[in-house]
């Protein structure tokens, strides 16, 4: 590990094809980065909604480290004993008191150097939950006290939502990386204070789709305005994410490198 840690972050997993890939492309991943520590979001693991303790435990053979959510992790009445009873998978910390899980967790590396993953969830356009600026603020005074280390999924639909969590947490956090919408933001940079970010990390999963769904049926909802059953699509599968290289001295982010496997075909 030496002067730096490098992280890799995988964007949201979508069903068996997303964990598929998983399997598939991050020895590819690991053999280039070499990272510490890997973390993924995996709201989307079971069919497309929510995480069950067979998704998370393939992904954990697999080499993931920390699994964070989002909102679709309670689509799954299954996510809720893995939430409760497995450390290494957190949802969003600011539901309100008396939900299921954990909304952070910290991972120790083999020299003892620890590591604090966050998740938060947006309100715009998403459920009028607890604000997650000030739960951001509240958390961070006792995770600081063990580590300045601390990578924060914030899962949120708006960008300017997910831009303003990037300036709030700017030089308190090591990086902030959005998930939630499946497109990759051509974005990824370090802030003035120091933390890497990225507006949304990208899907892990299948891109002959609308963000997952199969084409036809994301249609229809969007035509008909009307219910039509959820589908996941299987085709076009690519895993996303970023790596990002920290300093373990002062937490401050090095470098944030995004990636898209395979890479799409150009014109």
């Amino acid at each position: 590990m030496g002067n730096k840690i490098d992280i890799l972050f995988i964007g949201d997993i979508v069903g068996d094809c997303g964990i598929k890939a998983v399997e598939e492309k991050l020895p590819t991943l690991i053999e280039k980065y070499k990272p510490d520590f890997i973390v993924a979001n995996g709201e989307n693991a079971a069919s497309g909604k929510g995480l069950t303790e067979a998704e998370a435990n393939q992904l954990f053979s697999f080499g993931v480290d920390i699994l964070t959510s989002g909102n679709h992790v309670w689509d799954n009445w299954k996510s809720k004993p893995l939430l409760s009873s497995n450390e290494k998978v957190i949802r969003p910390l600011n539901y309100p008191p008396g939900n299921a899980g954990r909304g952070y967790t910290f991972f120790s590396l083999d020299d003892a150097q620890e590591i604090a993953v966050l998740n938060l969830q947006g309100r715009t356009y998403m459920q009028a939950i607890d604000c997650p600026f000030r739960s951001a603020d509240n958390a961070l005074k006792s995770i600081q006290e063990r580590t300045n280390i601390i990578i924060v999924d914030f899962h949120a639909d708006a960008s300017a939502e997910k831009v303003a969590m990037g300036w709030h947490l700017d030089g308190k956090v090591s990086a902030v990386i959005g998930t939630h919408t499946h497109i990759q933001t051509a974005d990824a940079c370090i802030l003035p204070q120091g933390s890497a970010y990225i507006t949304d990390v990208g899907m892990t999963g299948p891109y002959d789709s609308v963000v997952g769904l199969k084409k036809e049926i994301a249609l229809k909802r969007f035509i008909f305005q009307t219910p039509f059953k959820y589908e996941l699509a299987t085709d076009d599968v690519r895993l996303c994410g970023v790596n990002i290289t920290i300093n373990p001295i002062d937490g401050k982010a090095l470098s944030i490198e995004s990636f898209m496997l395979p890479e799409p075909k150009k014109s």
